[in-house]
């Protein structure tokens, strides 16, 4: 089998379709075949730097679906031929893995390879962000960092469909269409700082209740001045740049959260039970993913080309 593989730090140039002896599934594991990789600018940062306690070399990618092919030792409740989707597991960027069954949940009938491949990570993260970071209420402001981008959308409509409000921002102008398409009440076109008092003019001069803020160290203290007060600043752009700050300078006693999903789904029944949630909503179409490239695995390396430009909508897919 090959996958995409990395031997040194770098752009998509080190991006390499390597042939890796098929993986067999140990104790505990199920072997699968992938059908869609998802691509996330997760990925981009552990090509291009140490990420905790992940370095090179190895295979990229961490989200996909596919289909059970082999099951390893004590491994229940799975079968061969199941259709399973997976939102963490180092090394997805494979034509086949051998995954903890644990990781694993099933993907319903109803919800299509790609669909599920496209909501795993980015679902899971815009239902922390909207529930335990902060819990959208009815009638709540919240300002949404790229919201033409695949996170960027489903925070949108996740919070739409929990009665919130959004502002969107985005880069470009012509990725206004696409959050207005995704339901944002307000679209402002910003590629950095300064986007604070129009946000104002927009709240009536108060503030967001709450600002997601995906876009790294420029947008840092614009988001923090766009919150009322006790406003939450929900950071999650550290991948792009981190900020040096004194927390004495947090401004209308703000509150500052870096979420980890994996908070969100600390056991298997939260895996399970949160993916349900997010797979509802598919059902009942208030969340749609935007699929905004298909590209082949062996072409990865394009696929993170064009999220780095910041060309790019909605969710970027590799299909083997």
């Amino acid at each position: 089998m090959h996958a995409v593989f990395v031997r040194e730090y770098g752009g998509p140039e080190v991006m390499t379709w390597t042939e890796f002896p098929d993986p067999v599934p140990g104790p505990g594991e199920v072997g699968v075949r992938l059908r869609v990789a998802g691509v996330n600018f997760m990925d981009t940062g552990v090509r291009r730097m140490p990420v905790r306690t992940w370095s090179v070399p190895t295979v990229l990618g961490v989200e996909g679906a596919g289909v059970v092919t082999a099951l390893g030792a004590g491994v229940d409740g799975l079968a061969i031929g199941d259709r399973v989707a997976w939102r963490y597991h180092r090394g997805s960027y494979a034509e086949q893995l051998a995954i903890p069954a644990e990781a694993l949940v099933r993907v319903p009938d109803e919800i299509d390879d790609e669909t599920a491949a496209a909501v795993l990570m980015q679902g899971l993260t815009a239902n922390h962000f909207t529930t335990e970071t902060y819990a959208i209420r009815p009638g709540d402001i919240a300002v949404v960092h790229a919201a033409a981008g695949g996170v960027g959308m489903m925070l949108t409509q996740l919070i739409k469909a929990r009665g919130g409000r959004v502002i969107g921002l985005v880069s470009r102008a012509e990725k206004v269409p696409m959050a207005e398409e995704a339901g944002a009440d307000h679209v402002l076109v910003s590629s950095g700082g300064g986007f604070e008092d129009r946000v104002r003019e927009l709240t009536g001069g108060e503030g967001a209740q709450v600002v997601y803020d995906g876009a790294g160290a420029a947008t840092f203290r614009s988001s923090q001045l766009a919150l009322r007060r006790h406003g939450v600043h929900v950071y999650y752009g550290v991948l792009i740049g981190n900020p040096t700050f004194d927390p004495a300078e947090l401004p209308n006693s703000i509150l500052l959260s870096y979420p980890a999903v994996a908070d969100h789904v600390p056991t298997r029944a939260a895996l399970v039970r949160r993916t349900n949630e997010v797979f509802d909503f598919v059902r009942t179409g208030q969340v749609t993913p935007r699929i905004g490239g298909r590209y082949r695995l062996a072409d990865a390396a394009q696929a993170h080309r064009d999220l780095e430009s910041r060309r790019t909508t909605g969710k970027l897919l590799l299909l083997p």
